[in-house]
Order: C-alpha cells, then sequence, then structure tokens
C-alpha cells in the first residue's frame, strides 16, 4: 500500500468563492495531471482532511480516477463534529468526504491547539508522502503543517505550485 496525503489552500484564500470559477476548472487540471503520475508510480490510497478548496477539487478528482484505476479514498477529520456549522452546500460537499472507502476523526471535539499538531504528527506518520497546493510565499496556517512536512524524515512532499497552474492553462 503507498498512501498520499493530499491537502492545500482553502477556496476562500484563493479568493474563489463560486464553485463555477474559471480557476477551479485550471486547478483541477493540474490535479488530474499530478495525480495520474502518482497513481503510475503506485498510489493507491489518497487520504484527505476534509477541507474545502483544493481538497474537495482533488477528492472531484480521485472519484473521477477511479474509474480507471485501483484507488482508494480516505478522511481523516480532525474531529468528529468538523463542519458541522457549514451551510447547506458545504454540507453536500462534506457529505462527499463521507462517502469514501475509509473515514475516521482524530478528537470528538476541538479542545485545544495542540490537537492539530498532534493530528498533523499522526497524518504524517500514517502516510507515505503528501501533495499540496501551497506556497511559502503565500502563507496562511498551512505553513504550521508544511513546516512539518519538510522536517519529517524520509517524507516525499510534493507542491503544486501557481507556476505549475499557468503552465496547465498554457497547455
Amino acid at each position: 500500500m503507498t498512501s498520499l496525503l493530499v491537502t492545500g489552500y482553502k477556496s476562500f484564500e484563493l479568493g474563489i468563492f463560486k464553485d463555477k470559477d474559471p480557476k477551479v476548472t485550471i486547478i483541477k487540471k493540474a490535479i488530474k495531471r499530478d495525480f495520474k503520475r502518482f497513481l503510475d508510480d503506485g498510489v493507491n490510497w489518497m487520504i484527505f482532511t476534509g477541507n474545502l478548496g483544493f481538497e474537495f477539487w482533488a477528492l472531484e478528482v480521485a472519484k473521477e480516477l477511479q474509474q480507471d484505476y485501483p484507488l482508494k479514498l480516505a478522511t481523516l477529520f480532525p474531529f468528529e463534529t468538523h463542519g458541522q456549522n457549514w451551510n447547506e452546500a458545504n454540507q453536500t460537499k462534506l457529505a462527499a468526504f463521507k462517502q469514501v472507502d475509509f473515514v475516521k476523526y482524530s478528537f470528538p471535539a476541538y479542545q485545544s491547539p495542540a490537537q492539530f499538531k498532534q493530528f498533523n504528527q499522526f497524518l504524517i506518520d500514517n502516510t507515505d508522502q503528501a501533495y499540496l497546493f501551497y506556497e511559502p510565499e503565500n502563507e496562511t496556517n498551512l505553513k504550521y503543517f508544511y513546516g512539518m512536512m519538510i522536517e519529517a524524515r524520509d517524507y516525499p512532499v510534493s507542491r503544486l505550485t501557481f507556476d505549475d497552474l499557468n503552465e496547465v492553462m498554457s497547455e
């Protein structure tokens, strides 16, 4: 089994507020290109954490690729209460994260910031590599998780960058 942790920017961090935003099409095209490479290299599990934006778009692409690849999907939520206050449209997306091969949560509810560090360490310790849409120059809270990934021993990290998106757009 080879597992790939998938995470990245949330939609609002990219200035994307509608599902039909043309930027989403470009991002999904890049995800599909990269996912095919991972699958051809032996990845057979993709792990998500249930975040809107990049993770959700990646989940949609992964579900599409399941038709042609022996791919399993998992969502590991940080909290059982994850997404409970989302609006109706986002509840539908949350349901998609729950309609995968494996679903678990780490903690019943949020109690302290230390839980995020523990959750992130668990993800790194229990996946083989990561694929994320993140650039250190465009900093978000993801910087902490990205820093943990970079510091981890023998933990390959592949990033989707804005330059990659420009490349995909010009294809």
